[in-house]
C-alpha cells in the first residue's frame, strides 16, 4: 500500500506538459477543481474525462502510474460513496432495519465517487509534471500581489513546497519501518479492519518521531546556510511565459467554456 502512494511525487518525462510554466499548471489545476463543481449530472463527466485524457496523453505519464495513486484513497472513496447512498432519500430499492438504499442514493453515490476520483487524478497531474522547486516559484509569483498586505508569500510557498517534498521521503521511511517491524514478527496484513488499524500503531509512532527529526535537521541546515526568507533573493531560472503557455490557456478556456455552456443550455 505504501509503495502505491504517488500523490505529491514528480514523474520525470520529456513532454509539453512538463515544459509548461508552473503558473499555468497551478491556474489550470484551480480551474479544473472549480469545473468539477459546476455540473450536477453525469454528462458533465464526459467533458472532464475527455479533457483529462488529452492532458494525460500529452504528459507521457503512464496510465498505470496514475491509477496506482488511487489505491491509498480507496477507504475515503468507499466512505464517501457509502454515506451518500444512505443519506439520500427517494425510491426505495432495498431496506433492512435502519439501512435504506434508494435509486437516487445509488446515483448520488456514484456521482460523488466519480467526482472524488477525477479530483484526485487532476490535482495529482500537477505534481507529476512539476518539480517542487518549480511549484515554489510558481506559487510565489502567483501570490506576489499579497505582499502589499505584508503576507509572507515566499515563506508560505516554501512551506508548501517542503510539505510536498516530504511526501515521498516519509513514504520511503514508512516502508523501511514496516519492513523492520515485519522482520521482528509484527503482523500488519491479517485480521479485520480494527486489528489491522491497531497493528499500524508501531508504524506511525516511529514515523512521527522520524518526521520531527527530519524537520529539525532541515531547519538547522537552512539556518547554517544563512537562510532568512526570500528578501533580496534572485532566481537562477526566472519564470517566463512561452507560446505553449498561451495554447494551454486557450485549451483551458475552451474546456471551462464548454462546461459553462452545457450547464446553461442543457442544465447538466
Amino acid at each position: 500500500m505504501l509503495r502505491d502512494i504517488t500523490i505529491g511525487q514528480y514523474y520525470p518525462a520529456e513532454s509539453c506538459i512538463h515544459r509548461l510554466d508552473p503558473r499555468t499548471k497551478i491556474v489550470g489545476t484551480m480551474l479544473y477543481i472549480i469545473s468539477l463543481f459546476l455540473f450536477k449530472s453525469f454528462p458533465g463527466f464526459i467533458v472532464v474525462v475527455t479533457a483529462y485524457t488529452g492532458i494525460l496523453i500529452l504528459s507521457h505519464v503512464p496510465f498505470s502510474y496514475v491509477i496506482r495513486g488511487l489505491k491509498p484513497i480507496l477507504l475515503i472513496l468507499f466512505i464517501t460513496v457509502f454515506f451518500n447512498i444512505l443519506a439520500t432519500k427517494g425510491t426505495v430499492l432495498w431496506q433492512w432495519k435502519a439501512i435504506t438504499i434508494t435509486k437516487e442514493g445509488l446515483q448520488r453515490g456514484a456521482f460523488m465517487g466519480f467526482r472524488l476520483i477525477l479530483l484526485i487524478l487532476g490535482t495529482s497531474m500537477m505534481t507529476y509534471t512539476t518539480t517542487p522547486n518549480q511549484l515554489t516559484d510558481g506559487l510565489e509569483r502567483l501570490m506576489a500581489p499579497l505582499k502589499v498586505l505584508h503576507f509572507p508569500v515566499h515563506e508560505m510557498a516554501m512551506m508548501m513546497s517542503i510539505a510536498l517534498r516530504f511526501i515521498p521521503i516519509l513514504t520511503e521511511e514508512a516502508t523501511r519501518i514496516r519492513k523492520a517491524q515485519t522482520a521482528r514478527g509484527a503482523d500488519m496484513e491479517s485480521g479485520g479492519l480494527i486489528k489491522r488499524a491497531k497493528s499500524m500503531v508501531p508504524l506511525f509512532i516511529p514515523l512521527l518521531v522520524s518526521a520531527f527529526h527530519r524537520a529539525f535537521d532541515l531547519a538547522m541546515a537552512m539556518e547554517a546556510r544563512c537562510y532568512h526568507g526570500g528578501k533580496g533573493r534572485t532566481k537562477m531560472k526566472p519564470l517566463r511565459y512561452r507560446l505553449r503557455d498561451a495554447f494551454a490557456y486557450l485549451y483551458l478556456g475552451c474546456y471551462l467554456g464548454t462546461i459553462i455552456l452545457l450547464r446553461v443550455w442543457l442544465k447538466i
